[in-house]
C-alpha cells in the first residue's frame, strides 16, 4: 500500500467493538460495496485474525466493482502500528475492521486519526453491558472526545417491539452519542456475505428496508469533513463526561 495517507480526501473509518460476533465484518463489508459501487475502489483492511472480511472478498465476483483488500492483523495489534495502514492509490476511503477483544492500548493508536468511528452493538444484556465499559474505556483510555463529533452507533440485529430492543435504545440515548441506523435480524446479510456482495446490490424489492437504514450510516458517513469543521469551530473544546460504566445489575435495571 503506498499512498500518502494525510492526503485531504482520504476517509478512514473504523468499525470497532470488543466483543465477537457484534456485527463489524457486516458493517465493513457493506460499507465497501456500497462505496465500490459509488467509486473509486475502497480499501478495506481486515484486522481479524479469522479473515473474515478477506473471506468475504474472496466470494466477490470479479465483475463486481472493485475492492481492494488488505490483510493486516499484525498492523493492527502492535503498538504504533496504525501509521502503516494506508489506502491504496486512488481509494478516498479507508474501511477498517478491528478484531474482537483488542487491548486497551490500542485504543489509541486505532482511533486517533479516524475521521469516523462506527460501533456495532446488539441488543442483548451482555452486549449492552460489553459496549458500556468498551466506550468508557474509549473516552477515558483512547482520551475520546464526544465534541469530536466522529463517533456514531449501528444498533445491529434488531427486532422491533422485543425487550432487548428497548433495553437497547435507552442505553443508547443515555450516551448522547448519535444513533444512526437500526440493522434487521435479517437473512438478506447472510445472505450478501455469502456471495461477496452488500445490501446495496440486492433487489429493492427484497432488501428496502435493510437498503433504507444502510443509506442512513452512509449519509453519516458522507458528512464527515463537516462533522470535522463543526469539531474544529467549538468554543472551550474539553473532555466531555464518561459513559457510565454498567454492572450486570445496572444493566437489568435498565429494562
Amino acid at each position: 500500500m503506498n499512498s500518502n495517507p494525510n492526503r485531504d480526501n482520504l476517509h478512514k473509518i473504523v468499525v470497532l467493538n470488543p466483543k465477537g460476533g457484534s456485527g463489524k465484518t457486516t458493517l465493513a463489508t457493506n460499507l465497501a460495496s456500497y462505496f465500490a459501487r459509488r467509486g473509486p475502489p475502497p480499501t478495506l483492511v481486515d484486522c481479524d485474525p479469522h479473515g473474515y472480511s478477506m473471506r468475504w472478498l474472496s466470494n466477490r465476483s470479479p465483475e463486481r466493482p472493485k475492492v481492494y483488500g488488505v490483510e493486516a492483523f499484525e498492523h493492527c495489534t502492535q503498538a504504533g502500528k496504525s501509521a502503516q495502514l494506508h489506502a491504496w492509490p486512488g481509494s478516498n476511503h479507508l474501511i477498517v475492521d478491528l478484531p474482537a477483544g483488542l487491548p486497551e492500548e490500542q485504543l489509541y493508536y486505532q482511533t486517533y486519526d479516524a475521521n469516523s468511528i462506527l460501533i456495532p452493538i446488539m441488543p442483548s444484556e451482555i452486549d449492552i453491558y460489553s459496549a458500556a465499559r468498551f466506550i468508557a474505556d474509549l473516552m477515558l483510555v483512547a482520551q475520546y472526545d464526544r465534541r469530536n463529533r466522529n463517533l456514531a452507533i449501528v444498533a445491529n440485529r434488531t427486532r422491533q417491539n422485543t425487550k432487548s430492543f428497548r433495553m437497547l435504545m435507552r442505553f443508547l440515548t443515555s450516551l448522547e452519542i448519535p444513533i444512526i441506523a437500526q440493522l434487521r435480524d435479517s437473512q438478506n446479510f447472510v445472505f450478501a456475505a455469502a456471495y461477496g456482495i452488500g445490501i446495496c446490490d440486492m433487489p429493492a424489492y427484497k432488501a428496502k428496508q435493510d437498503i433504507e437504514q444502510m443509506d442512513r450510516i452512509i449519509a453519516w458517513l458522507d458528512n464527515w469533513r463537516m462533522r470535522k469543521l463543526d469539531a474544529a469551530a467549538s468554543p472551550g473544546f474539553e473532555h466531555a463526561p464518561s459513559a457510565e460504566v454498567l454492572t450486570p445489575a445496572l444493566v437489568r435495571h435498565h429494562r
